[in-house]
């Protein structure tokens, strides 16, 4: 134990060096004044997906519908208190959508802040969106974009946590809150089969999440070009932080709905084969309820 605190000690001296002094109103606050439980989760999480693939490997895939329907509706109701709570808060201190500093709102800033642990809370729990895909034998869709959307989210966040807790974080959680709503509720009723025929809206909610990172990447740099005396560092990695999720998220719109249609197989492909039609099979970011027509 006393190996583990020397290291927890060196890494949390590290990170103040490297960003300096820390916000005084989250001290305390669960998970945040240690990287650890951040760190340590995540490499669980990547084990998960290592082991969890390997463990399946001969195992009949799990149908899991109980589960992800009550997961999904968590999910939903969570993001509608994010969302309202961001917007009540943000609202009761006046915030200025192009550029909000971290102080001069008093208490409303704290409001912000609590939400927006949750926020961050949250990309711990999502990380089940990927458990749940080993355990289903869902394996193409556990991608690039997937893994590294769940795992830098739920990293980055514990930064912004620590170090800019309110002010112009505030944007980029409400709509992403708004997008999940949308989100979960569709893998919620993905999980029935009944349901599939009104789900013709999926790649709508691709299209939602580009516009929602364009938005953020607009709103950040907005404070760039009118300073408030919100970190301009932070600024700049936020928006480079964003463009790799445009350009990820675009190029598995481009694969999977732009992509031509190879030409149809008039032979009836053997029993348990599984019909590919020329589509990408890449995942839809932070999803786990994705589920193909004919899959099920």
């Amino acid at each position: 134990m006393e190996h583990l605190k020397a290291f927890d000690d060196e890494i949390n001296a590290f990170l103040d060096n490297m960003f300096g002094p820390r916000d005084s109103r989250v001290r305390g606050w669960f998970m945040l004044d240690s990287y650890l439980p951040t760190f340590f989760l995540t490499v669980l999480y990547l084990l998960s997906i290592w082991l969890g693939n390997k463990y399946m490997k001969n195992r009949h895939a799990l149908s899991l519908r109980g589960i992800l329907t009550l997961y999904n509706l968590g999910i939903t109701l969570l993001s509608v208190y994010m969302l309202a709570e961001l917007i009540l808060s943000s609202w009761e201190g006046g915030y200025n959508l192009q550029c909000q500093d971290l102080t001069s709102a008093g208490e409303a800033d704290v409001r912000v802040a609590k939400v927006l642990w949750w926020y961050y809370f949250s990309k711990s729990i999502e990380f089940l969106d990927t458990i749940f895909f080993v355990l289903r034998k869902k394996t193409s869709q556990i991608t690039f974009l997937h893994v590294y959307h769940h795992a830098s989210m739920f990293n980055i966040w514990w930064c912004v946590l620590n170090w800019i807790p309110c002010g112009q974080s505030f944007f980029g959680p409400t709509l992403n809150s708004f997008i999940h709503i949308l989100m979960y509720s569709y893998y919620g009723l993905s999980v029935f089969p009944s349901m599939h025929k009104y789900l013709w809206w999926k790649k709508y909610l691709t299209q939602a999440q580009l516009v929602q990172f364009v938005l953020t990447i607009t709103h950040t740099l907005s404070a760039v070009v009118k300073p408030c005396g919100f970190p301009f560092g932070c600024l700049i990695f936020q928006s480079s932080y964003m463009l790799t999720l445009v350009i990820l998220f675009l190029n598995f719109y481009v694969q999977t709905y732009r992509k031509k249609p190879m030409k149809k197989n008039t032979q009836e492909p053997p029993a348990g084969k599984e019909v590919k039609n020329g589509f990408s099979r890449a995942c839809f970011a932070a999803t786990n309820g994705v589920i193909n027509k004919k899959a099920q």
